[in-house]
């Protein structure tokens, strides 16, 4: 069964304590968002929770993979964004036409405008089949079509038994979701 649990959870940068007693617990179709000022740790969150950081104290259990969106959308900016998309995932052209994309296969990621680099990201994570979605400022660069259409995304993915945690300081629908709210 697909699980995410945080206990007692605690973050520091540069020995300056980030957040501390977060606690957390995600089953199949959950979800948490995620908010708080700049500098609070939302995005250090979401790397411990990806297991890339170690937090200062508490423990995450993740029962199933997981799949993290960041500022970089970790696609090779010289290859056509079907290709890069190929490197990530098995079906890129069925991630791409979910998110609207297929027209631009054939067009290097670097000539991508911000909107369509940010939902070629959205692809690699719909893409990924990992139970576990953990999205960091997902509308970055979404137009309001691109973020009804990641409402859509996120929805699907909750109905379908995954589980999401989005940081954002943008409205996203996310019905039930457990608030995290950091530097609060």
């Amino acid at each position: 069964m697909t699980a995410l649990t945080l206990v007692d959870v605690a973050a520091a940068r540069g020995g300056r304590i980030l957040f501390d007693h977060v606690d957390l617990a995600l089953a199949a179709g959950d979800a948490a968002l995620v908010t708080g000022p700049n500098g609070t740790g939302k995005s250090t969150l979401m790397r411990i929770l990806a297991g890339l950081l170690r937090p200062a104290a508490g423990q995450v259990t993740r029962d199933g993979a997981v799949a993290l969106l960041t500022e970089a959308h970790a696609l090779d900016p010289d290859l056509p964004l079907g290709r890069a998309l190929a490197f990530w995932i098995a079906a890129p052209l069925a991630a791409l036409d979910a998110l609207g994309l297929a027209g631009v296969a054939s067009v290097p990621v670097r000539m991508l405008s911000t909107g369509q680099r940010r939902r070629a990201a959205l692809a690699r994570i719909w893409g990924s089949g990992t139970p576990i979605w953990l999205l960091d400022e997902p509308t970055n660069g979404l137009d309001a079509q691109g973020m009804a259409l990641l409402d859509r995304l996120l929805a699907a993915h909750r109905a379908a038994g995954g589980i999401a945690v989005v940081a954002s300081h943008a409205v996203v629908t996310l019905p039930g979701a457990q608030a995290v709210v950091l530097g609060g």
